[in-house]
């Protein structure tokens, strides 16, 4: 059953990863894959990076002397060879792993697009031994596109620790800045006009989140949303849309406020959030609550490695 657990290893004193990421940007699957590898490092793996030369996640990679090089079918083919698993990290390189890969491959699977049912796209899909996927919205796009259950595994992200912002009621909502037409700012600016909550849209979520009364995440497509795990992390209340793996973050009047896709809808929560300080109040307690239980990092590895195990003995 997808997310069941086996014990971690056992047996294993060190795994050899190669690790695969072919995103020109830096975007939050980029960020789990530095999370991922800097814990399996401090687990006692050996962990080799591919990733496109230049690209945010090659330079940040170097910068922490993570061992990186570059990806090509060339040096997945080579690197593949030298490690005990391969581990695929957005759907590039799915496709080059699925070409060049010389040893049994897992796929992180992240985002809620539906799987495409071309024959290509069937044979790669049943080329990977095993699939995390990162909610229970995404486990079941892969079961509908084909993908056996018993081969996928219930592997949510993590977020790092992150500094404690100092709420207050008076202050912005915050929001991405993104326009990617799928993100929801769009109905986050009609919605402005309906309540008096001021809102900023953040290129930088960190430092904005720390003056922030409420972050403030509508969108039409999400796999999980790991900028809503980081804004419950540093203490601020999050007003979500009810999509995809998005509706899975938390629970609905107790760690975050649900909404629907509706400009009125998700300007009434503002409102309601700014002015019910014991509402705010007890989100953000049971938001950190929600997190370290579900989306720590220690689960995280833990249910990497338990499907490392299944790829590795299957």
């Amino acid at each position: 059953m997808p997310g069941q657990s086996l014990p971690v290893l056992e047996g294993w004193q060190q795994v050899n990863i190669l690790h695969i990421d072919i995103g020109s940007e830096m975007r939050g699957g980029q960020h789990q894959v530095l999370l991922l590898i800097r814990a399996l490092g401090k687990r006692g793996h050996e962990n080799l990076l591919l990733a496109c030369s230049g690209s945010p996640l090659f330079q940040a990679a170097v910068a922490e002397n993570i061992p990186t090089r570059v990806a090509d079918l060339s040096s997945i083919w080579r690197f593949s060879r030298k490690c005990d698993i391969v581990h695929v990290h957005d759907a590039y390189a799915h496709t080059e792993a699925a070409v060049a890969s010389r040893k049994p491959f897992v796929v992180s699977r992240r985002v809620a697009f539906p799987v495409r049912r071309s024959a290509i796209s069937r044979w790669k899909y049943a080329r990977a031994t095993r699939y995390l996927a990162v909610s229970k919205f995404v486990t079941s796009q892969l079961i509908t596109a084909g993908v056996p259950p018993e081969r996928i595994d219930l592997v949510y992200d993590a977020i790092a620790p992150a500094p404690l912002a100092e709420w207050s009621s008076g202050a912005p909502a915050v929001a991405l800045a993104s326009r990617d037409p799928l993100k929801g700012r769009d109905l986050i600016e009609q919605a402005a006009s309906f309540t008096p909550v001021p809102v900023h849209f953040s290129d930088n979520l960190t430092r904005d989140l720390a003056r922030a009364s409420m972050f403030v995440y509508i969108t039409r497509s999400e796999g999980l949303g790991s900028a809503a795990l980081l804004a419950m992390t540093m203490g601020i209340p999050v007003i979500a849309s009810r999509i995809g793996g998005l509706a899975e973050v938390f629970e609905d009047g107790v760690s975050g406020l649900y909404t629907d896709n509706d400009p009125e809808g998700i300007a009434s929560a503002m409102t309601e959030l700014s002015r019910n300080r014991d509402l705010a109040a007890g989100i953000i307690a049971a938001a950190k609550i929600r997190v370290a239980d579900k989306f720590s990092i220690g689960r995280l590895i833990d249910g990497t490695l338990a499907s490392y195990e299944k790829a590795l003995s299957g």
